[in-house]
């Protein structure tokens, strides 16, 4: 049978086995939990213009089938160009043994893993490809709106070509949930070649924790309650794609975000104003703006589904994931006593008098605002109007006591002189809120401000983004402060 004999044929003449090339970008994938393990080791000619892979090896354990696919794949990208071998996937691997039952495509789905780490690796650190006119990096978290975004890229007549950042792994939350975990990279990937477009995936775990996780939890000690999906758009994640499209030689780099540009560049809001992402990619520099397109921004989000069925893709009614990427499908108090070693901290609960009303389970797991949580009767609904990290109390009282017309801000960046700020967003989906700033503040970076409200509004937890607009156009941010 010709499946046994391709097979078998990898089984005993394995291509390149335990050979790692001089200066290698190497891949791994599987490990303790299934028990197969397999790398994949690729060099890449520097003097290529096209990134050609000069050689290739791998090793592997376990069974026969990942020994198989290993060889498989060192076959099918020897002398291959970077973005010909970022096109194979299980797939291809599979088919190249002749084809691999349902319990043996395993290894074939271990092997796409690793060889797109290793071309991962490779694209990050190579010399940078030939510049080629129309050429476009979409980011893919393997969801609806990525892939149409892609979709949309391809039609326009360029060459699309796929990322996805894994930046995340923990295995106490649900990979299925997240966009940025290795279950998503793989999905992406097969949304990407379904498409016909090569795919790549970038290892960002290390940044990520450093740049995002770390902070997120330090902030959350101190009793605040961070954005970090800002961070991560603003100095992370978009900036990391941002430099690879370079170095792929492409100039634009698109993603599924709601969201326009316009002249400046700056940042203006979607037309569906209920998917309106313009708050989280609020701290994105105009410089980064000038190579961002957003082929969704023009869109509604039942249309996007629309545009999904008609090109049959799988995706077209994936539900939207809800939370932090980091957290999908675990907890935050949990996450918190995990990761940041920030468990219990029983503490007070008081009034606006001092008076004691009842306990808490520890400060930094409350933020200004909350109603729900606290655990303590009275006649009226109560409210957190403030916490202290250092005391560790919470201080409660009613609704009327949230209510402000000042918002101090600190870290404050213009994109263009604050006489023309008129609003003012403080959640990711909230309404915005007319507003002025009380000094006349020209375009650059201010160590503080004051945003006073046109109609007094609840007080927004420190640690927030406040998004500054004029009208629908991003002119500035800031952290809202103590």
């Amino acid at each position: 049978m010709r499946t046994s004999e391709e097979l078998s044929s990898h089984l005993e003449h394995p291509l390149a086995r335990g050979h790692t090339p001089a200066g290698a970008f190497t891949g791994a994938a599987g490990g303790a939990a299934c028990g197969d393990l397999i790398r994949i080791s690729l060099a890449i000619d520097r003097d290529s213009a096209h990134g050609r892979i000069a050689d290739a090896g791998f090793d592997a354990s376990g069974c026969g089938a990942t020994v198989a696919a290993g060889s498989a794949t060192v076959g099918l990208v020897r002398e291959a160009t970077l973005l010909a071998a970022a096109r194979i996937g299980a797939g291809h691997i599979a088919r190249e043994l002749g084809g691999l039952s349902a319990a043996k495509r395993h290894a074939a789905e271990l092997a796409a893993d690793a060889l797109h780490r290793a071309l991962g690796s490779a694209a990050r650190a190579c010399a940078p490809l030939v510049q080629q006119e129309g050429r476009t990096l979409v980011a893919m978290s393997g969801g609806v709106d990525s892939a149409v975004a892609a979709l949309l890229v391809a039609r326009a007549g360029a060459q699309a070509v796929g990322v996805t950042l894994e930046l995340w792994s923990d295995p106490e939350n649900d990979g299925d949930l997240s966009c940025c975990s290795a279950q998503a990279v793989r999905g992406a990937r097969e949304l990407a070649h379904g498409l016909g477009m090569p795919h790549l995936s970038i290892d960002l775990r290390s940044e990520f924790r450093a740049g995002v996780v770390d902070h997120w939890l330090s902030d959350h000690a101190a009793g605040l309650t961070p954005n970090p999906c800002v961070r991560c758009n603003g100095s992370v994640r978009l900036d990391a794609m941002l430099e690879l499209a370079e170095r792929l030689g492409s100039r634009a780099l698109a993603t599924g975000h709601y969201a326009r540009v316009q002249e400046g560049p700056l940042l203006q809001m979607a037309v569906d104003g209920s998917k309106d992402q313009s708050y989280v990619l609020s701290a994105l520099s105009p410089r980064s703006l000038a190579r961002l397109r957003f082929p969704l921004g023009d869109l509604r989000k039942p249309d996007v589904r629309a545009i999904a069925e008609r090109a049959g893709l799988s995706v077209a009614r994936k539900r939207d994931s809800q939370d932090l990427c980091f957290l999908a499908g675990t907890r935050q108090a949990a996450f918190l006593e995990r990761h940041g070693d920030l468990g219990p901290r029983p503490g007070p609960i008081l009034d606006l008098q001092g008076k004691v009303l009842g306990k808490h389970r520890g400060a930094h797991v409350y933020t200004v605002g909350q109603r729900h949580g606290l655990g303590i009767g009275a006649t009226e609904p109560l409210y957190v109007l403030a916490t202290d990290a250092a005391a560790n109390t919470l201080t409660v009282g009613p609704r009327s006591a949230l209510l402000a017309r000042g918002m101090p801000v600190r870290e404050l960046t213009l994109h263009r002189g604050g006489g023309c700020v008129d609003r003012v967003r403080v959640r990711s989906h909230g309404r915005t809120h007319g507003c002025r700033l009380t000094d006349d503040l020209e375009a650059g970076r201010h160590a503080g401000a004051l945003i006073e409200l046109d109609e007094p509004a609840e007080r927004t937890a420190p640690g927030q983004i406040a998004c500054l607009y004029s009208g629908d156009v991003v002119v500035g941010y800031a952290t809202v402060a103590a």
